[in-house]
């Protein structure tokens, strides 16, 4: 009878509790979509090794025989330009492909670290840089996303300002200069913080001028995932946001163009 009783309870306890309207995350009811995506086009920036950039050929554009319109391309790219996943595997032998991440790992509440007033060419974000930012704004969330602007997203669309260089080729990566993630940070985030994912307005998680990627091997070691070329970090509110990260799903890739936004409410 104790047991029917308890039922009985807890049945019209869950009946009194509202149903919560999820329909209104995606009616503009409750807050704002945002895109922080760059377009993908001839002009998409990419490392300067990946030579043939980003490629659409035009199979049909046109009226058909039948009577209606008809519009199909091809397009090519490589896994590691543009707005782009980094999946672990790519610094860390044996850790998650593109295709075995998660959705629990490429979705969560956005964490927006700015530092555009401090960063120049060649700077590291620090762990001073993270604690300053806890001490105001409270941990990194655990199944968190990283989210780290350093003003490198206005520079997008021009190459030389982006990139430090303009030159195209192996010879150009030593000419590279533009900001990332300093080693100690990645170090104190994977030993005291649980973020799923970095994400950075720049080419790369690592700066220009890394000559070793430790952020990218001490993150992806422990299948943290990498955003690179994040767009419209300026537009998100330093805490209270969720990201939604989806990449082109590739079997085995190690990387993959990735169309990320954020819901703000």
């Amino acid at each position: 009878m104790r047991w029917c009783v308890l039922l009985a309870v807890t049945l019209a306890a869950c009946q009194q509790q509202a149903v919560p309207d999820y329909a209104a995350v995606f009616d503009g009811t409750a807050g704002r979509w945002l895109d922080l995506t760059h377009s993908f086009s001839e002009s998409t920036i990419y490392w300067p090794t990946d030579t043939a950039g980003f490629q659409l050929e035009q199979l049909s554009f046109g009226p058909t025989d039948g009577g209606w319109f008809y519009a199909s391309y091809a397009f090519s790219s490589a896994e590691h330009g543009g707005t782009h996943l980094d999946a672990p595997i790519h610094f860390a032998r044996g850790r998650l492909t593109n295709d075995q991440i998660p959705l629990s790992a490429l979705m969560g509440p956005a964490a927006v670290v700015d530092v555009s007033d401090r960063a120049d060419q060649d700077y590291l974000v620090t762990v001073a840089d993270l604690t300053s930012w806890e001490s105001e704004h409270g941990e990194l969330p655990d199944g968190g996303i990283l989210l780290l602007r350093t003003g490198w997203g206005a520079r997008w669309g021009d190459r030389m300002a982006y990139l430090g260089t303009d030159r195209i080729g192996a010879d150009a990566v030593a000419d590279l200069h533009f900001p990332g993630l300093g080693a100690e940070a990645a170090e104190w985030l994977v030993t005291n913080r649980g973020v799923v994912a970095v994400g950075i307005d720049t080419p790369s998680i690592d700066r220009g001028q890394s000559a070793d990627f430790r952020a990218h091997v001490v993150l992806y070691a422990e299948n943290i995932s990498g955003f690179e070329n994040v767009a419209n970090l300026d537009l998100l509110p330093t805490t209270g946001s969720f990201v939604v990260a989806l990449p082109m799903k590739i079997e085995g890739g190690s990387g993959g163009p990735l169309r990320i936004v954020a819901f703000v409410p």
